[in-house]
Protein backbone atom coordinates (compact mmCIF):
# COMPACT_ATOMS: atom_id res chain seq x y z
CA UNK A 1 0.00 0.00 0.00
CA UNK A 2 1.33 3.44 -0.96
CA UNK A 3 1.81 5.88 1.91
CA UNK A 4 1.55 9.52 0.95
CA UNK A 5 0.69 13.01 2.17
CA UNK A 6 -2.83 13.82 0.87
CA UNK A 7 -2.23 17.54 1.45
CA UNK A 8 0.73 17.72 -0.92
CA UNK A 9 -1.10 18.70 -4.11
CA UNK A 10 1.95 19.65 -6.18
CA UNK A 11 3.76 16.40 -5.43
CA UNK A 12 0.72 14.29 -6.27
CA UNK A 13 -0.11 16.17 -9.48
CA UNK A 14 3.35 15.78 -10.99
CA UNK A 15 4.19 12.36 -9.54
CA UNK A 16 4.43 9.47 -12.02
CA UNK A 17 4.35 6.43 -9.76
CA UNK A 18 4.33 3.00 -11.39
CA UNK A 19 0.67 2.63 -10.38
CA UNK A 20 -0.26 5.86 -12.14
CA UNK A 21 -2.76 5.13 -14.88
CA UNK A 22 -0.89 7.40 -17.31
CA UNK A 23 2.05 4.99 -17.24
CA UNK A 24 -0.29 2.04 -17.61
CA UNK A 25 -2.35 3.47 -20.48
CA UNK A 26 0.19 5.36 -22.60
CA UNK A 27 0.08 2.79 -25.44
CA UNK A 28 -3.73 2.77 -25.46
CA UNK A 29 -3.73 6.58 -25.50
CA UNK A 30 -1.58 6.53 -28.63
CA UNK A 31 -3.89 4.01 -30.29
CA UNK A 32 -7.02 6.01 -29.50
CA UNK A 33 -5.30 9.20 -30.74
CA UNK A 34 -4.48 7.54 -34.07
CA UNK A 35 -8.02 6.18 -34.39
CA UNK A 36 -9.50 9.57 -33.57
CA UNK A 37 -7.21 11.31 -36.06
CA UNK A 38 -8.30 8.92 -38.80
CA UNK A 39 -11.99 9.48 -38.05
CA UNK A 40 -11.47 13.24 -37.95
CA UNK A 41 -9.62 13.21 -41.30
CA UNK A 42 -12.39 11.19 -42.97
CA UNK A 43 -15.12 13.48 -41.65
CA UNK A 44 -13.29 16.70 -42.52
CA UNK A 45 -12.39 15.41 -45.98
CA UNK A 46 -15.63 13.74 -47.05
CA UNK A 47 -18.37 15.15 -44.77
CA UNK A 48 -17.33 18.76 -44.08
CA UNK A 49 -20.84 20.24 -43.91
CA UNK A 50 -22.83 17.35 -42.48
CA UNK A 51 -25.16 18.90 -39.89
CA UNK A 52 -26.42 15.52 -38.72
CA UNK A 53 -22.98 14.51 -37.51
CA UNK A 54 -22.45 17.90 -35.87
CA UNK A 55 -25.74 17.62 -33.94
CA UNK A 56 -24.68 14.26 -32.51
CA UNK A 57 -22.77 16.09 -29.75
CA UNK A 58 -26.04 16.38 -27.80
CA UNK A 59 -26.53 12.61 -27.92
CA UNK A 60 -22.92 11.98 -26.87
CA UNK A 61 -23.31 14.37 -23.94
CA UNK A 62 -26.26 12.32 -22.68
CA UNK A 63 -24.40 9.04 -23.21
CA UNK A 64 -21.39 10.44 -21.37
CA UNK A 65 -23.64 11.21 -18.39
CA UNK A 66 -24.87 7.61 -18.37
CA UNK A 67 -21.28 6.28 -18.46
CA UNK A 68 -20.32 8.54 -15.57
CA UNK A 69 -23.15 7.10 -13.46
CA UNK A 70 -22.05 3.56 -14.28
CA UNK A 71 -18.45 4.33 -13.34
CA UNK A 72 -19.50 5.98 -10.08
CA UNK A 73 -21.38 2.82 -9.14
CA UNK A 74 -18.42 0.69 -10.26
CA UNK A 75 -15.90 2.69 -8.24
CA UNK A 76 -18.08 2.80 -5.13
CA UNK A 77 -18.62 -0.94 -5.27
CA UNK A 78 -14.87 -1.58 -5.58
CA UNK A 79 -14.06 0.82 -2.72
CA UNK A 80 -16.67 -0.83 -0.49
CA UNK A 81 -14.87 -4.14 -1.01
CA UNK A 82 -11.50 -2.53 -0.23
CA UNK A 83 -12.83 -0.84 2.90
CA UNK A 84 -14.62 -3.97 4.13
CA UNK A 85 -11.35 -5.86 3.80
CA UNK A 86 -9.59 -3.19 5.86
CA UNK A 87 -12.28 -3.37 8.54
CA UNK A 88 -11.94 -7.13 8.76
CA UNK A 89 -8.20 -6.85 9.26
CA UNK A 90 -8.82 -4.19 11.88
CA UNK A 91 -11.13 -6.63 13.65
CA UNK A 92 -8.38 -9.26 13.52
CA UNK A 93 -5.94 -6.84 15.17
CA UNK A 94 -8.46 -6.16 17.96
CA UNK A 95 -9.43 -9.83 18.43
CA UNK A 96 -5.76 -10.83 18.58
CA UNK A 97 -4.98 -8.27 21.26
CA UNK A 98 -8.10 -9.11 23.25
CA UNK A 99 -7.36 -12.82 23.15
CA UNK A 100 -3.74 -12.29 24.20
CA UNK A 101 -4.74 -10.04 27.12
CA UNK A 102 -7.33 -12.57 28.34
CA UNK A 103 -4.85 -15.44 28.10
CA UNK A 104 -2.28 -13.44 30.04
CA UNK A 105 -4.71 -12.98 32.95
CA UNK A 106 -5.41 -16.73 33.19
CA UNK A 107 -3.39 -19.07 35.37
CA UNK A 108 -1.64 -20.76 32.46
CA UNK A 109 1.81 -22.29 32.34
CA UNK A 110 4.58 -20.56 30.45
CA UNK A 111 4.41 -23.29 27.82
CA UNK A 112 0.70 -22.66 27.22
CA UNK A 113 1.21 -18.91 27.00
CA UNK A 114 3.98 -19.34 24.43
CA UNK A 115 1.78 -21.74 22.46
CA UNK A 116 -1.03 -19.19 22.16
CA UNK A 117 1.47 -16.42 21.42
CA UNK A 118 2.81 -18.42 18.48
CA UNK A 119 -0.59 -19.51 17.21
CA UNK A 120 -2.21 -16.08 17.30
CA UNK A 121 0.72 -14.65 15.34
CA UNK A 122 0.69 -17.66 13.02
CA UNK A 123 -2.97 -17.13 12.23
CA UNK A 124 -2.35 -13.55 11.09
CA UNK A 125 0.60 -14.56 8.88
CA UNK A 126 -1.22 -17.60 7.51
CA UNK A 127 -4.31 -15.53 6.71
CA UNK A 128 -2.21 -12.99 4.84
CA UNK A 129 -0.46 -15.64 2.76
CA UNK A 130 -3.68 -17.61 2.23
CA UNK A 131 -5.45 -14.57 0.78
CA UNK A 132 -2.46 -13.88 -1.50
CA UNK A 133 -2.39 -17.56 -2.54
CA UNK A 134 1.23 -17.89 -1.45
CA UNK A 135 3.07 -20.67 0.37
CA UNK A 136 2.09 -20.56 4.03
CA UNK A 137 3.96 -23.02 6.25
CA UNK A 138 7.42 -21.62 5.50
CA UNK A 139 6.54 -18.32 7.22
CA UNK A 140 5.06 -19.80 10.40
CA UNK A 141 6.58 -20.49 13.81
CA UNK A 142 5.70 -24.18 14.25
CA UNK A 143 7.00 -27.28 15.95
CA UNK A 144 7.76 -30.44 13.98
CA UNK A 145 4.49 -32.03 15.12
CA UNK A 146 2.48 -28.96 14.15
CA UNK A 147 4.09 -28.85 10.70
CA UNK A 148 3.20 -32.52 10.13
CA UNK A 149 -0.36 -31.83 11.24
CA UNK A 150 -0.88 -28.72 9.13
CA UNK A 151 0.73 -30.32 6.07
CA UNK A 152 -2.33 -32.54 5.85
CA UNK A 153 -4.82 -29.68 6.02
CA UNK A 154 -6.28 -27.75 3.10
CA UNK A 155 -7.16 -24.58 5.03
CA UNK A 156 -4.19 -23.61 7.19
CA UNK A 157 -5.71 -20.56 8.99
CA UNK A 158 -8.77 -22.52 10.12
CA UNK A 159 -6.55 -25.43 11.16
CA UNK A 160 -4.51 -23.07 13.35
CA UNK A 161 -7.71 -21.98 15.09
CA UNK A 162 -8.55 -25.68 15.51
CA UNK A 163 -5.20 -26.23 17.26
CA UNK A 164 -6.02 -23.41 19.69
CA UNK A 165 -9.46 -24.88 20.38
CA UNK A 166 -7.88 -28.28 21.08
CA UNK A 167 -5.48 -26.70 23.59
CA UNK A 168 -8.35 -24.83 25.27
CA UNK A 169 -10.38 -28.02 25.57
CA UNK A 170 -7.40 -29.77 27.16
CA UNK A 171 -7.02 -26.94 29.64
CA UNK A 172 -10.75 -26.99 30.40
CA UNK A 173 -10.75 -30.76 31.01
CA UNK A 174 -7.70 -30.39 33.26
CA UNK A 175 -9.53 -27.75 35.30
CA UNK A 176 -6.97 -25.03 34.48
CA UNK A 177 -9.69 -22.79 33.01
CA UNK A 178 -13.37 -22.68 33.83
CA UNK A 179 -16.31 -22.93 31.45
CA UNK A 180 -17.00 -19.21 31.72
CA UNK A 181 -13.39 -18.39 30.81
CA UNK A 182 -13.60 -20.78 27.88
CA UNK A 183 -16.67 -18.95 26.54
CA UNK A 184 -14.89 -15.60 26.81
CA UNK A 185 -11.97 -16.89 24.74
CA UNK A 186 -14.32 -18.62 22.31
CA UNK A 187 -15.75 -15.25 21.21
CA UNK A 188 -12.37 -14.03 19.94
CA UNK A 189 -11.53 -17.32 18.23
CA UNK A 190 -14.88 -17.20 16.44
CA UNK A 191 -13.90 -13.71 15.31
CA UNK A 192 -10.80 -15.19 13.67
CA UNK A 193 -12.88 -17.60 11.58
CA UNK A 194 -15.44 -14.93 10.71
CA UNK A 195 -12.65 -12.64 9.54
CA UNK A 196 -11.00 -15.12 7.18
CA UNK A 197 -14.40 -16.16 5.82
CA UNK A 198 -15.37 -12.57 5.04
CA UNK A 199 -12.03 -11.90 3.33
CA UNK A 200 -12.39 -15.05 1.23
CA UNK A 201 -15.84 -13.89 0.15
CA UNK A 202 -14.36 -10.60 -1.04
CA UNK A 203 -11.48 -12.30 -2.86
CA UNK A 204 -13.53 -15.07 -4.48
CA UNK A 205 -16.49 -12.98 -5.63
CA UNK A 206 -15.40 -10.48 -8.31
CA UNK A 207 -17.81 -8.14 -10.05
CA UNK A 208 -20.09 -10.14 -12.42
CA UNK A 209 -18.38 -10.81 -15.75
CA UNK A 210 -21.24 -9.47 -17.88
CA UNK A 211 -21.21 -6.16 -16.01
CA UNK A 212 -17.46 -5.71 -16.36
CA UNK A 213 -17.60 -6.69 -20.05
CA UNK A 214 -20.41 -4.24 -20.75
CA UNK A 215 -18.59 -1.32 -19.13
CA UNK A 216 -15.40 -1.97 -21.13
CA UNK A 217 -17.27 -2.25 -24.43
CA UNK A 218 -19.39 0.79 -23.63
CA UNK A 219 -16.32 2.94 -22.89
CA UNK A 220 -14.48 1.78 -26.03
CA UNK A 221 -17.44 2.37 -28.36
CA UNK A 222 -18.19 5.74 -26.80
CA UNK A 223 -14.64 7.10 -26.93
CA UNK A 224 -13.83 5.45 -30.27
CA UNK A 225 -16.71 7.21 -31.99
CA UNK A 226 -16.52 10.45 -30.01
CA UNK A 227 -14.74 12.42 -32.78
CA UNK A 228 -17.72 11.87 -35.11
CA UNK A 229 -19.80 14.22 -32.98
CA UNK A 230 -17.17 16.86 -32.23
CA UNK A 231 -15.10 17.23 -35.39
CA UNK A 232 -17.66 19.68 -36.80
CA UNK A 233 -17.21 21.90 -33.73
CA UNK A 234 -13.54 21.40 -32.85
CA UNK A 235 -11.87 20.07 -35.98
CA UNK A 236 -8.69 18.16 -35.18
CA UNK A 237 -8.85 19.42 -31.58
CA UNK A 238 -11.50 16.72 -31.11
CA UNK A 239 -8.61 14.23 -31.05
CA UNK A 240 -7.24 15.78 -27.85
CA UNK A 241 -10.72 15.80 -26.30
CA UNK A 242 -11.20 12.13 -27.18
CA UNK A 243 -7.84 11.14 -25.68
CA UNK A 244 -8.64 13.04 -22.47
CA UNK A 245 -12.10 11.48 -22.12
CA UNK A 246 -10.68 8.02 -22.83
CA UNK A 247 -7.94 8.52 -20.21
CA UNK A 248 -10.42 9.61 -17.53
CA UNK A 249 -12.98 6.88 -18.13
CA UNK A 250 -10.55 3.98 -18.52
CA UNK A 251 -8.51 5.16 -15.52
CA UNK A 252 -11.58 4.93 -13.32
CA UNK A 253 -12.21 1.38 -14.50
CA UNK A 254 -8.56 0.38 -13.93
CA UNK A 255 -8.56 1.82 -10.40
CA UNK A 256 -11.77 -0.03 -9.60
CA UNK A 257 -10.29 -3.30 -10.87
CA UNK A 258 -7.19 -2.80 -8.73
CA UNK A 259 -8.93 -2.16 -5.41
CA UNK A 260 -11.82 -4.63 -5.74
CA UNK A 261 -9.41 -7.42 -4.67
CA UNK A 262 -7.54 -5.71 -1.80
CA UNK A 263 -5.45 -8.70 -0.69
CA UNK A 264 -3.04 -8.98 -3.61
CA UNK A 265 0.31 -7.35 -4.41
CA UNK A 266 -0.88 -4.21 -6.21
CA UNK A 267 0.33 -0.85 -4.96
CA UNK A 268 -3.09 0.13 -3.64
CA UNK A 269 -3.88 -3.18 -1.95
CA UNK A 270 -4.13 -3.47 1.82
CA UNK A 271 -0.86 -3.59 3.82
CA UNK A 272 -1.53 -7.10 5.12
CA UNK A 273 2.21 -7.77 5.58
CA UNK A 274 2.48 -4.74 7.84
CA UNK A 275 -0.71 -5.62 9.74
CA UNK A 276 0.38 -9.21 10.36
CA UNK A 277 3.76 -8.00 11.63
CA UNK A 278 2.00 -5.53 13.91
CA UNK A 279 -0.14 -8.32 15.34
CA UNK A 280 2.95 -10.47 15.85
CA UNK A 281 4.75 -7.65 17.64
CA UNK A 282 1.75 -6.80 19.85
CA UNK A 283 1.18 -10.39 20.89
CA UNK A 284 4.85 -10.91 21.69
CA UNK A 285 4.82 -7.86 23.97
CA UNK A 286 1.60 -8.85 25.70
CA UNK A 287 2.64 -12.48 26.32
CA UNK A 288 6.38 -11.89 26.73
Amino acid sequence: MIKYNPKSWVTMIFALHKSDTLRILWKELIYIALLSTGIAWVEITYFPENRVLTNLNIVYSLVGFVISLLLVFRTNTAYDRWWEGRKKWGELVNDSRNLAVKIKTLNLSREDQLFFSRMISNFAVASKDHLKKEAILNNLNLTTEEIARLNQEEHIPVSIVELMYERLNQLKKAGVIQWEEYLVLDKNLNGFIDMIGACERIRNTPIPYSYSLFIKKFIFIYTGTLPIAFVGLLGYFSVAVTVLVFYVLVSMEILAEEIEDPFGLDDNDLPTDELSERIKSNISKILR
